[in-house]
């Protein structure tokens, strides 16, 4: 009888033993997740400025107005022009290569793609976030 409770014994101690590592597991990719999280996630609430940014990423803006307020249609034509020059010179990339490329937020330059697009003046390949650009 002795040897059926040291037996027993025994797998409880590997049971517990599972259980205790299978946590610690757990936690582990808990935390590996939430750090990856946290080093290119947004910002949240107690979060410093720039933090939810990527290590090396800047953040480019177009010119300072207030919330909601409209673009002058002279900045605005202007920077359509830009864009269809830019498009024309290096042709077959993403908005996102454009606006790095112009130094602009993708945000600035959606209204103005769409403006090209609509004129025909560029012509456009794939959908989403693979659309390329071409010049006409």
């Amino acid at each position: 009888m002795p040897a059926i409770t040291l037996d027993s014994q025994i797998q409880d101690h590997i049971q517990s033993f599972v259980e205790e590592l299978t946590l610690l597991i757990k936690r582990a990719a808990v935390q590996s997740v939430a750090e990856a999280l946290n080093e290119g996630g947004r910002r949240g609430p107690g979060r410093p400025r720039g933090a939810g940014r990527a290590a090396g990423a800047v953040a480019v803006a177009g010119p300072a107005r207030r919330k909601g307020a409209k673009r002058d249609p002279k900045e605005l034509e202007g920077l359509t022009e830009k864009l269809l020059s830019y498009v024309k010179s290096h042709e077959g990339q993403r908005i996102e290569q454009i606006a790095q490329g112009m130094g602009i937020s993708t945000k600035e330059l959606a209204l103005p793609a769409k403006k090209l697009i609509a004129t025909k003046k560029i012509r456009t390949t794939g959908t989403r976030r693979a659309t390329k650009y071409f010049g006409k």
